[in-house]
């Protein structure tokens, strides 16, 4: 270590070139790297839900949650998988490794779920496939409240909706908690 510093120390003026050639380049590199304000990140993560009525959480491991996770386990490239059974209602959650393809994951998940679809009870729902998207979520949320009544402070959300929607950037605003 003592030998690069002394080399650095007796060699002053190339150091000196050296260093300013990788701050000039990592100025300009900072200038021509495309900068996101939103970016469009994709989670390595798909949600299979099935419904059936009236069912136990022990039943809905058994009769929907096992056959399922039976047909997704042989897709390639699972980091992990995660199953929960309620009443009337099973999920299957799974995580992909870093740097999947989104689409042919998402293509195969379903095709895995239509072969399970014959081992699942007649009486389920058909099973629905969903991809965790973080653009459909909120980016911001504001909460109402104040001395005023209920149809008062629905008026304001709705000219506070109008007034935000106006801005060219926002997609949609919803309205919770109104009748």
């Amino acid at each position: 270590m003592r030998a690069l510093i002394s080399a650095a120390m007796d060699r002053s003026r190339t150091t000196l070139l050296t260093f300013l050639f990788l701050v000039v380049g990592g100025l300009a590199a900072y200038q021509t790297i495309p900068k996101e304000s939103n970016p469009d990140v994709t989670i390595p993560m798909i949600y299979v839900a099935m419904v059936l009525e009236g069912i136990s959480p022990e039943d809905a491991e058994r009769l929907l949650i096992r056959p399922m996770e039976q047909e997704l386990r042989s897709l390639e490239g699972i980091k992990e998988m995660r199953s929960t059974g309620a009443e009337g209602h099973a999920s299957v959650m799974l995580e992909f490794d870093a740097g999947f393809d989104p689409d042919k994951a998402l293509q195969d998940v379903r095709e895995k779920v239509d072969t399970a679809r014959s081992k699942l009870p007649r009486d389920a729902d058909e099973p629905r496939v969903h991809e965790i998207n973080v653009s459909l979520f909120p980016v911001l949320s504001i909460g109402l409240s104040g001395p005023l009544s209920e149809r008062e402070l629905i008026t304001v959300a709705r000219r506070l909706q109008d007034s935000i929607e106006a801005i060219p950037e926002v997609l949609e605003v919803d309205i919770g908690g109104n009748r």
